[in-house]
């Protein structure tokens, strides 16, 4: 079992993303709970991944916990995440910055800077990875990991039910 000051260590980057989405659909996920092989949403945005960006290598697996899109190396770091659409833009933001965080802190990689490519509209958001974040986002980490630990929480309808994997589970 890990300490409490470890835990913060053992998040996944799709775990950081669903805390801001819903806290139910972390938790299903966290308890290997997963619908997202059955959603025709989550198929489309593996087409859009692997049909851009053919020209990077892609696809990087760090520590079973944080997948990154694909990287490019020059004076910086450049960490590349590519997501379908903006509407869930903040999930996406902090997921990005938690693999900064995680890379920074755990592997010790310095200059990093961060990318999310939104292909279909054609727009690129970077983040400036300086380490003024870390505390926020470690205390990010203790609030996911403690809510993983918990008892599941009571789902919370919004308009993104409607288009989520585990609608069912919740709804049905």
């Amino acid at each position: 079992m890990l300490s409490n000051s470890e835990k913060h260590l053992q998040i996944m980057g799709t775990q950081i993303n669903y805390y801001f989405i819903c806290h139910t659909k972390l938790w299903f996920f966290s308890h290997h709970i997963q619908m997202e092989q059955e959603s025709d949403l989550v198929s489309m945005g593996k087409q859009l991944h692997q049909g851009t960006y053919q020209k990077e290598k892609r696809d990087y697996t760090i520590d079973n916990l944080i997948s990154i899109d694909f990287i490019k190396k020059g004076d910086m770091l450049e960490v590349h995440e590519v997501k379908k659409s903006k509407k869930m833009e903040k999930a996406h933001e902090y997921q990005l910055l938690y693999y900064l965080y995680y890379l920074s802190v755990v592997k010790g990689v310095e200059n990093l800077v961060g990318m999310i490519n939104y292909p279909k509209i054609r727009k690129k958001v970077t983040l400036e990875w300086d380490g003024s974040r870390k505390d926020e986002l470690k205390e990010l980490t203790n609030k996911v990991a403690n809510l993983v630990d918990g008892n599941m929480p009571k789902p919370l309808k919004t308009p993104t039910c409607r288009k989520c994997a585990y609608y069912e589970l919740c709804w049905v």
